[in-house]
């Protein structure tokens, strides 16, 4: 008798939870193709596509410029020798 209220009790429980993980596995793998970028070989996509290596490319530079005014201070401060400056900034140029 005992184990006949904890099967009928146990059972929908145990249904219930494995419904609600499976939904909300389902959900998550909707949403992952919903908002997955598409890929297009539109011009649109190519013009954007360009303009993002434009705006890598500014944004190098200006990483560069900075790097390269750092180490100007440096070496006007007198942290860094001639022979380091010169190191760092062929380094630096090299990348």
């Amino acid at each position: 008798m005992e184990k006949i209220i904890f099967f009928g009790l146990a059972v929908p429980i145990l249904g219930f939870v494995f419904y609600l993980g499976g939904s909300a596995i389902m959900k998550g793998f909707k949403a992952k193709v919903e908002f997955a970028p598409k890929k297009n070989q539109d011009e649109d996509t190519d013009q954007s596509h360009s303009e993002l290596d434009t705006n890598t490319t500014n944004t190098n530079n200006n990483n560069l410029s900075s790097e390269l005014a750092n180490l100007n201070n440096l070496l006007k401060d007198g942290v860094l020798t001639q022979e380091e400056f010169d190191k760092a900034k062929k380094k630096i140029l090299d990348n």
